[in-house]
C-alpha cells in the first residue's frame, strides 16, 4: 500500500469551501486517507511527496452531459448559425454514417481533451444507432478502461423517425425491442453498482421529439428494475415545448411526469424553459439537471435557471455537451462560462429595479461546486466530487504560471475568472493520468491524425 502526500497546495477547494486543505491530502491506493489543514502533516510516514505549493488543488471535475461522437463534426459548415432543430436536421444525415471505429476514436479524443481540462468523471449520451453501429457502447467501455477515465455511459435511443412524426431520419431509429434488449445486455455486461466504480451504465432515450411514449415508459420501468439512472434532453428550446404541446397536449415536464420520469434517478440535460411550478415539482421529485452553458449560447437556446433549481432542491451539475454544439470538450472553460452566463441572467432578472451592489451574484465557489460536488450528486456518487476522507482519489491540480494569471490575488478565484484551460496534474482513482500538463501514455499527434482522417471520411460519405 503506497501513501502519497499532495503537499501544501497554494489554494484549495474541497467541493464546497475554499482553502480548507492547505496542508494537502494523503492518498492511499484509490482513496483519500487524510485531509490536512494548514501546517498539519500526515499522521504516518508517506512513500511519496508531491509538492503542490505552486498549484491549486480541486476535486476532479465531473462532466454531466456530452456526445463524444460529435467531436467528428465540430464547426460543420452545414450546421453553422442555426438553432437546435435546424442544427439537428442538418447533422442527422452526417451522423447516420458513423462507424464503430469513428465511435472509438471520437471517444478517445473527447476523454483526452476532458482529462487535460481537469475532468476525472464524465457521462456520454450516445443515441445514434444505424446499421453500421453494433458495438458503439462496447467500444466506449474499452477506451475508457484503457485511458483510466471514470465514466457513466448511457445507452441512448431514437425510435420516432420522420415517417412517424419525429425529427430524425428513419435510418437512425431502432425498434423499441432492439433498444430494450441492448439496454439489458449493456447493464448486465458493464454496469458496476459498487462504490468507486469506474464504469456505470444509464438509459437515455434522446428527447421527446425522437422517442415514442411507449419506449419512454418501458425505459423508465427497466431503469427502475435494474436500479440505474435515467437521462434525456428536456426543456432545451421553445420549439421543444411547442412540439410537446402539439403532439401530446402537454408541456415537457407534464409529459415526463405522465411517463413516470419524474424520479430521483433522473437527470435532464439543459433544463432551460421551466416555469416556477415545474421547478418546484422537479425539486420535490428529486430530479437533477446538467447545465450546458456554451451549447445553450451557441444554439441560442436560453439560460438555465440554476439558482431557482437549486433553491427548489434540484441537484445541478455542469456539462460541456456535444462538441458540435460547444465545439470543444474543455470542462474548465465550461466552469467559467457557467459563471458568466449566470451573472448575465441575474443582471437581466434584476433589470433596473436594484442597484448592482444589491445583487447576490453567482460566485467562483458556486460554479466550482456545480462542477464537482454538484456533478457527483447528479450521479448519486457521494464518493466523488469531494476532497474528504474516504472519497475517491480523483483530483486536479492547476498551475497559475500563464500570462493570463499574472497579477491575480485570490488564486482560487483566478482559476475561474482568468480562465484556466489545462490542468498541470490529474489523478483518477489513485493513478496519475496527467503530469506536467501532458497525458500519460497517450500519443496525441497520432490520435489527432486518426481522428481527423475519420472525420474527413464521415464528411465525404455525405457528399
Amino acid at each position: 500500500m503506497s501513501r502519497v502526500w499532495i503537499k501544501n497546495p497554494r489554494a484549495s477547494f474541497d467541493g464546497e469551501r475554499a482553502n480548507t486543505l492547505l496542508g494537502g491530502l494523503v492518498i492511499e491506493n484509490q482513496s483519500i486517507s487524510e485531509v490536512l489543514p494548514q501546517n498539519q502533516e500526515p499522521t504516518e510516514p508517506v512513500d511519496e511527496i508531491f509538492d503542490a505549493s505552486q498549484l491549486v488543488l480541486t476535486p476532479g471535475l465531473i462532466n454531466t452531459h456530452h456526445h463524444f461522437y460529435q467531436t467528428l463534426t465540430r464547426a460543420h459548415r452545414n450546421a453553422l448559425n442555426k438553432p437546435l432543430f435546424a442544427w439537428l436536421t442538418s447533422l442527422y444525415p452526417v451522423w447516420a454514417n458513423l462507424t464503430n471505429d469513428m465511435i472509438e476514436v471520437s471517444t478517445e479524443l473527447a476523454l483526452c481533451e476532458m482529462m487535460l481540462s481537469g475532468c476525472t468523471t464524465t457521462s456520454d449520451h450516445h443515441y445514434v444507432f444505424s446499421d453500421n453501429l453494433d458495438e458503439a457502447i462496447d467500444r466506449q467501455v474499452s477506451v475508457a478502461a484503457r485511458l483510466g477515465m471514470r465514466v457513466i455511459l448511457t445507452r441512448g435511443s431514437m425510435s420516432l423517425g420522420q415517417s412517424t412524426g419525429g425529427l430524425p431520419p428513419d435510418k437512425v431509429v431502432q425498434s423499441e425491442q432492439q433498444i430494450l434488449n441492448d439496454s439489458i445486455r449493456l447493464i448486465n455486461q458493464y454496469h458496476d453498482p459498487s462504490t468507486h466504480a469506474m464504469c456505470q451504465i444509464a438509459l437515455a432515450p434522446c428527447s421527446p421529439f425522437s422517442v415514442t411514449a411507449d419506449l419512454m415508459r418501458e425505459t423508465a420501468a427497466l431503469a427502475k428494475s435494474h436500479n440505474v439512472l435515467l437521462h434525456t434532453h428536456l426543456a432545451e428550446t421553445n420549439d421543444e415545448t411547442q412540439f410537446c404541446v402539439d403532439q401530446f397536449g402537454l408541456r415537457p415536464v407534464d409529459y415526463m411526469e405522465s411517463l413516470n420520469w419524474l424520479t430521483d434517478n433522473t437527470w435532464f440535460a439543459h433544463g432551460i424553459h421551466f416555469d416556477s411550478e415545474e421547478i418546484r415539482r422537479l425539486g420535490k421529485a428529486g430530479c437533477a439537471i446538467a447545465h450546458c452553458p456554451s451549447s445553450n449560447m451557441t444554439l441560442a437556446s436560453g439560460i438555465c435557471p440554476v439558482n431557482e433549481l437549486e433553491n427548489a432542491g434540484v441537484s445541478v451539475g455542469i456539462g460541456v455537451d456535444g462538441s458540435a454544439s460547444n465545439d470543444c470538450s474543455n470542462l474548465a472553460q465550461e466552469v467559467r462560462q457557467a459563471l458568466l452566463i449566470q451573472r448575465l441572467s441575474q443582471g437581466l432578472d434584476q433589470g433596473l429595479r436594484q442597484q448592482a451592489s444589491d445583487l447576490s451574484l453567482a460566485s467562483h465557489v458556486d460554479v466550482l461546486r456545480w462542477a464537482t460536488q454538484g456533478g457527483a450528486n447528479v450521479f448519486h456518487r457521494p464518493e466523488l466530487g469531494r476532497l474528504k476522507t474516504g472519497a475517491a482519489a480523483d483530483l486536479a491540480l492547476f498551475s497559475l504560471d500563464e500570462l493570463r494569471f499574472s497579477g491575480s490575488d485570490d488564486a482560487l478565484a483566478a482559476l475561474v475568472l482568468c480562465g484556466v484551460h489545462t490542468a498541470d496534474a490529474v489523478m483518477v482513482n489513485g493513478d496519475w493520468r496527467v503530469q506536467h500538463g501532458h497525458l500519460v501514455d497517450v500519443d496525441l499527434d497520432q490520435l489527432k491524425s486518426r481522428h481527423n482522417s475519420l472525420a474527413n471520411n464521415l464528411w465525404q460519405a455525405c457528399l
